[in-house]
């Protein structure tokens, strides 16, 4: 029996554990076979104060391994994409091509999207990614895991109460993916807590978990 397989794009960062340093492994123990490409390698996480060194990847780069892996027949037979970090317009471009082209061969392909793109009020990808992730990547997804700066940018709309949590994951139901987690998020007044809430919507009717 083949086990499950995962085409991972996410980060790369030489110290730490993010991107696809702590995401392949606990999917090899969940019993999945994944492959993992690199959108950006880093020496570190883009949050220390003292920068960060190392590359960003383009489309080029992304297309030119989808085609080897093509060429060679593997391709075929992923049951999940999965992204997270990405640096560069043309190459969240090129993750959409990739997407369409698994499709086209496996239409039941499920789409994972954590649309990384900020936290606290500041971005730290380019600014034209968002629009990207709004108008193109949100639809395709099937399930979104933003977090609550990233679901304001998504849906153009506070949020600042638990309700308000609950209408923006309907918002983004709306544009097309049937679960969306927003990951963690800071209401006013509540300094020493973080909201994270879970929403699935199965025909017109949505089920949600909040977790404090």
């Amino acid at each position: 029996m083949s086990l499950p397989r995962v085409l991972s794009i996410q980060s790369h960062t030489v110290h730490g554990y993010v991107g696809n340093k702590s995401a392949v492994f606990p999917l090899q123990l969940l019993g999945f076979e994944v492959d993992p490409i690199n959108s950006v390698q880093f020496s570190n996480h883009t949050g220390y104060a003292g920068g960060f060194r190392g590359e960003v990847l383009q489309g080029a780069q992304l297309t030119a391994l989808v085609d080897g892996l093509h060429s060679n027949g593997l391709l075929e037979g992923y049951a999940c994409v999965l992204t997270g970090y990405i640096g560069s317009a043309s190459f969240l471009h090129a993750v959409l091509d990739v997407l369409r082209r698994l499709r086209a061969a496996s239409p039941e392909v499920a789409y994972f999207c954590d649309p990384v793109m900020g936290d606290g009020g500041k971005l730290y990808v380019p600014a034209e990614l968002l629009a990207i992730y709004r108008d193109q990547v949100v639809p395709l997804a099937a399930v979104l895991t933003p977090n609550g700066y990233e679901a304001e940018l998504l849906t153009g709309r506070s949020i600042l109460s638990e309700a308000e949590a609950r209408s923006a994951c309907e918002a983004l139901h709306e544009r097309g993916p049937h679960t969306v987690v927003i990951t963690s998020i800071a209401l006013p007044g509540r300094d020493d807590e973080l909201l994270m809430l879970a929403s699935r919507r199965d025909g017109a009717a949505s089920r949600q978990w909040a977790l404090r």
